[in-house]
């Protein structure tokens, strides 16, 4: 534990080394996890956008220098082509962009080409555009203005084994070559290497779904962002019971990310639970005194991604703490995340992990449903899922290892029936994003134990 504490902080200092001097003040003090969360946090510096540019810039430096070697030799591939059009781009491509290239420009191709023997895997793009000195341009216009027979005379002349290409049915993140442009390649290449095309499905979830040590020192500070804003949020500086809608507490969140000079990567959610009323009510729903609340919300910062859901609680007049009824069912949820992540190892199927954690809350005497996802360059990142709210059986799309060094939404819920309520059954909603380094799962700013509470007056 030591030893990695060391690690991250070196990841951080080596960012510090090309940061100005107001990314430095953000990133002197790197925010250590922690598995409780701050009632109310407050709000970490925002960077602006050219100190944003340059740790983004760093940390995909170092993940192309490091992380792209490994996988392919481990992946048993020698040559790995990527291509991404404008406005439909690859999602992988998207990632290996520099912060100033925000996006493919025409068409842009990247091909990485492992050489062997110990030798530096080469990153290359036949492209019209630099790309921030990460690759090294291929391709003359003027020379070969056919930029599909430049790609194959590349790849002929490094006459490679393996060629993968992004091109898969059951992820996503892997199937970025579209027929059109896999048509015009195939019929470049030369047919003696037909047969060595091969799908990148697996160098695609791995680059995406695996978190350095740089990114994990940043990641805190990410989440802890996330988490101020949603205490915010939920308080009377927000919410004034009897006359806050639902509605309007999520487009209070669109507001404050927007002055805040931060993305959602999805609409935020807030919704009611209330005695006497079935299920979640939203909309232009009032907030009264009494009403359990929760919310849904992410957001995009530094090329990373949070998810979070929290529960707040409107104090009656008179009333001190949420009900005991309430605070027993958060408590559940609490548990079964203790499930859960006492069923992650490296190697274990993301159903193998499903199956053992509700074996083990059921057999408490829980009432659970896990759908648990990857975290990272994506929401819902690449990588196994666990279990999905629709779904509580084995799924094609959990099938996939869980690997050491990724990040998680530990996203789940327990029902209770709650007897201040009349033994109504309520749904304790709870996502936290953690991180697993092989080992053990820690949450990267702690997780909601205690319900949030609102004063009514």
């Amino acid at each position: 534990m030591v030893a990695r504490h060391f690690i991250f902080l070196g990841a951080i200092a080596g960012l510090i080394a090309t940061a100005s001097v107001p990314a430095l003040a953000h990133a002197q003090a790197p925010r250590t996890f922690s598995q409780t969360e701050e009632a109310a946090p407050q709000l970490p510096a925002i960077l602006n956008p050219r100190d944003r540019a340059t740790l983004e810039n760093r940390i995909l430096a170092e993940r192309l220098e490091t992380l792209i070697p490994q996988i392919m030799r481990e992946e048993g591939i020698d040559l790995w082509l990527l291509v991404a059009r404008e406005y439909f781009e690859d999602p992988v491509v998207a990632t290996m962009l520099d912060a100033e290239n925000m996006h493919a420009r025409r068409r842009t191709i990247l091909v990485f080409h492992d050489p062997g023997d110990g030798k530096p895997v080469e990153r290359l793009t036949v492209s019209r555009y630099g790309l921030g000195g990460l690759f090294a341009p291929t391709w003359d216009p003027d020379t070969q203005p056919d930029q599909w027979q430049a790609v194959a005379d590349l790849i002929a002349a490094r006459d490679p084994q393996k060629i993968a290409i992004n091109s898969s049915d059951l992820t996503q993140f892997a199937d970025g070559m579209t027929l059109s442009q896999y048509d015009r390649f195939m019929a470049k290449l030369p047919a003696a290497l037909h047969d060595r095309v091969t799908s990148g499905e697996g160098l695609a979830i791995r680059w995406l779904e695996t978190r350095t040590p740089a990114e994990m020192a940043l990641y805190p500070t990410i989440v802890r962002t996330a988490h101020a804003v949603i205490a915010e949020a939920f308080s009377r500086a927000v919410i004034t019971p009897g006359v806050t809608t639902a509605q309007q507490v999520q487009w209070w969140y669109r507001d404050r990310l927007m002055a805040l000079g931060l993305d959602p990567w999805f609409h935020p959610s807030v919704a009611i639970q209330r005695e006497g009323a079935k299920g979640m009510i939203d909309g232009d729903t009032v907030i009264q005194p009494g009403d359990l609340l929760w919310t849904d919300f992410g957001i995009t910062y530094l090329r990373l991604n949070t998810d979070t859901q929290h529960l707040a609680y409107v104090l009656k007049p008179g009333e001190t703490e949420a009900p005991a009824g309430l605070r027993a069912g958060l408590a559940n949820s609490n548990r079964v995340q203790d499930y859960l992540t006492r069923a992650f190892k490296v190697g274990r199927s993301g159903n193998d992990a499903l199956a053992q954690a509700r074996a083990d809350a059921i057999a408490a005497g829980l009432d659970p449903s896990i759908y648990t996802h990857p975290i990272g360059h994506h929401g819902h990142g690449a990588g196994p899922s666990i279990g999905f709210w629709d779904n509580q059986n084995p799924d094609p799309r959990g099938e996939g290892p869980i690997r050491a060094n990724t990040a998680w939404s530990i996203e789940l819920t327990s029902y209770a029936n709650v007897p201040e309520w009349g033994g109504q059954r309520v749904d304790f909603r709870t996502e936290e994003d953690a991180f697993f380094d092989g080992e053990t799962v820690r949450y990267i700013d702690g997780r909601q134990t205690e319900i949030t509470l609102i004063a009514s007056d």
